[in-house]
């Protein structure tokens, strides 16, 4: 059985498009690193989402993900609250960033991670966008404060979309295929 090991509800809908049949069970592992590189900083959390989910499913394949945007020098997760929400919109409005997702799957004894990056520019949006989007409550629990699939938010995108999302799906797919889960 193959365990999502995430609560969020884009992951599970977007490995729903890949597989029928998994098991969702949050980790509960506390998301701190000491590493700076966003690269770096999504592979260690998705693999220790992974592990510490694993640990209590020996017998099943587990698949952790963690999201980040970094902009200039800067690791934007989830916002602590509207406020915060304000400020990382402000400062992606009309700008390019990136999106780095971190995978790892453990499946029949071997633990792999990858991490894919995207490239997102964000519509120019005025204080008053702002406002409204973040009065909405969409943006308070997505890494940069936005969501790809948001309506007017995003002006353009290079690489994956359902990477921008929380999950590289056709990576994914080919992590599965290798470890013969699908």
């Amino acid at each position: 059985m193959l365990i999502l090991a995430s609560g969020s509800p884009r992951r599970k809908e977007l490995l729903g498009e890949l597989i029928k049949d998994f098991a969702v069970v949050p980790s509960r592992e506390e998301e701190v690193t000491e590493e700076k590189a966003p690269e770096r900083i999504v592979c260690e959390l998705a693999r220790k989402k992974a592990e510490s989910v694993f640990r209590a499913h020996p017998t099943d394949c587990v698949l952790g993900a963690d999201t980040v945007v970094a902009f200039q020098g800067e690791i934007l997760g989830k916002p602590k609250d509207a406020e915060d929400a304000k400020r990382m919109l402000r400062a992606l409005a009309g700008q390019t960033h990136s999106v780095f997702t971190g995978v790892c799957l453990i499946a029949n004894g071997i633990e792999t991670v990858i991490c894919e990056e995207s490239k997102v520019t964000l519509s120019p949006l005025s204080e008053a966008d702002i406002g409204r989007y973040v009065a909405g409550g969409s943006p308070l629990d997505k890494a940069g404060a936005y969501g790809i699939q948001d309506e007017g938010i995003v002006e353009t995108y290079e690489g994956s979309y359902s990477n921008v999302m929380g999950l590289p799906v056709q990576t994914v797919k080919g992590l599965l295929r290798q470890a013969e889960v699908i």
